[in-house]
C-alpha cells in the first residue's frame, strides 16, 4: 500500500479538481462540495500520519485557502484552468511538505 507521502497530494488534488467536476456536471453545488469535503477529511487524516497535528492543520487551511482562491482565480482565468493551477499547487505543497517532514 502507498504511504501517507504518496498519497495525500493525489487526494487533495483529486478532492479540488472532483468537488468542481461534481458540481459543474450534476449542477448541484452541495454535492460537489460533500466531494470537497470527503476528499479534504481523508487528506487531512493522511496528513495527520504523515507530518502531525501542526502540518494537518497548515495543509488543511491551505486546502481551503486553495479552494477559495480558485473562485477569483476562475474569473482571471476560466474555472477548469483555475481548479487545475489550484489543485497541482495544493499536491505540489503536500508533497513538498511530507518530503520534508519525512
Amino acid at each position: 500500500m502507498p504511504s501517507a507521502r504518496a498519497l495525500s497530494p493525489v487526494i487533495a488534488a483529486a478532492g479540488l479538481v472532483g468537488g468542481y467536476a461534481v458540481a459543474r456536471w450534476t449542477k448541484k453545488r452541495p454535492l460537489g462540495g460533500v466531494v470537497l469535503a470527503v476528499a479534504g477529511g481523508v487528506a487531512a487524516r493522511e496528513w495527520q500520519q504523515a507530518v502531525g497535528g501542526k502540518g494537518a492543520a497548515g495543509l488543511t487551511a491551505a486546502y481551503v485557502g486553495a479552494f477559495a482562491g480558485s473562485h477569483p482565480l476562475a474569473k482571471k482565468i476560466g474555472a477548469w484552468p483555475a481548479v487545475f493551477s489550484v489543485a497541482g499547487a495544493m499536491a505540489a505543497t503536500s508533497w513538498a511538505v511530507a518530503r520534508k517532514a519525512g
